[in-house]
């Protein structure tokens, strides 16, 4: 019979999934790793649901740097960060292969595991690069720059560093609604990241009134060649996904 560890989708808990399901010694075939919300249940399976515990999500992170590398550590996070609801299961397989024959472990694209741990992170890398470009700020009562993403990966904590290197001095909230997250920057210091309540989503939802708004949708408007228009062309640089929330496809 096959035991579910389960886990929110959180990294430390992910984490302490892999350290609680490792430990149960229950063979690495007689285990699958899920994060919460699960779907359908499968027949003749148990399910345990593991919560984070800081200093096993730590000793897990310090194994996979000492045993494999720092390199892989970070791959691990970003497909930790991926939508996909196997990412957890292949970054458990990964790690056994990895504690197993260490750093080389990054060149047996052979075996699946590995080669689907590179192709999530590939899949969250790209996600988090597209929204570096593509992220349009709004003034929020001149005093904060806000803006709303709906990434498919959770990208906040890849993307914020970028802009706090850019917006060192700025007040800034990059919100991510379809998990109500928000990387909070206060002006020159470092940033966090924070769960928003309905209500303050309700809040922060509403339109501003900034006049650059105005300006930059005429912009786009009028510098655009009606001519030389090829839809086909824009979807490839620029996918349908990411407008919702860019200012000039509003």
């Amino acid at each position: 019979m096959t035991t579910v560890f389960t886990c929110k989708d959180l990294f430390d808990d992910m984490m302490t999934c892999i350290y609680d399901a490792w430990a149960s010694r229950l063979g690495h075939a007689n285990v699958k790793l899920l994060t919460e919300p699960l779907g359908t249940r499968e027949l003749f399976c148990t399910y345990r649901h593991i919560d984070a515990q800081p200093d096993k999500a730590a000793s897990v992170v310090r194994t996979i740097r000492q045993k494999i590398s720092a390199h892989a550590c970070r791959m691990v996070y970003r497909a930790a960060m991926s939508d996909q609801e196997d990412k957890l299961d292949v970054i458990y397989r990964f790690l056994n292969l990895g504690f197993y024959q260490g750093p080389s472990v990054l060149d047996c694209l052979q075996y699946p595991a590995v080669m689907r741990l590179f192709e999530l992170d590939r899949k969250v890398s790209n996600e988090a690069h597209y929204f570096k470009e593509f992220i349009r700020f709004f003034s929020y009562e001149n005093r904060v720059l806000v803006s709303h993403i709906e990434p498919r990966s959770n990208v906040l904590t890849l993307i914020s560093p970028y802009f706090s290197d850019r917006l060192p001095s700025e007040n800034w909230m990059i919100i991510d609604d379809g998990r109500m997250l928000a990387m909070v920057h206060p002006a020159d210091q470092p940033c966090y990241l924070t769960a928003l309540s309905p209500e303050e989503m309700k809040d922060l939802s509403r339109e501003p009134d900034d006049a650059f708004v105005g300006l930059w949708k005429g912009f786009f408007s009028h510098i655009g060649i009606h001519e030389r228009k090829n839809p086909r062309c824009q979807r490839s640089m620029l996918p349908l996904w990411y407008r919702k929330n860019m200012t000039e496809f509003r």
